[in-house]
């Protein structure tokens, strides 16, 4: 059963990387273009990327959803979205509060 999960796991990290590479090939530019993921809240190339719903998921994150739907822990987005709440504020945070160290200012 654990290995059969795991095989499962396997495939949807390959086929979500996948989609990273077949967007760079038709867009090359889409490695480079930037979003904030409304998941994570981290910026993100639109390279793998896909909207659930109203939201735009980096890849990363696209990993996680189609993970957390294959082993049945989530059934909508949302579920997601709410349980990053925490790593968004805190990316909204940094932003704020800690200067940026490659900022010569």
């Amino acid at each position: 059963m654990e290995e059969k999960l795991l095989k499962k796991i396997e495939t949807i990290k390959q086929s979500v990387e996948q989609m990273k590479i077949d967007d760079i090939q038709e867009n090359p530019e889409s490695a480079f273009e930037q979003f904030q993921c409304d998941c994570c809240g981290d910026t993100k190339a639109f390279a793998g990327s896909i909207i659930y719903k109203d939201f735009r998921l980096c890849n990363d994150c696209v990993l996680l959803a189609e993970t957390g739907f294959a082993l049945g822990k989530m059934n909508e987005i949302e579920d997601l979205i709410e349980k990053m709440e925490d790593k968004r504020f805190e990316v909204v945070y940094k932003s704020i509060f800690e200067p940026d160290k490659n900022n010569l200012n």
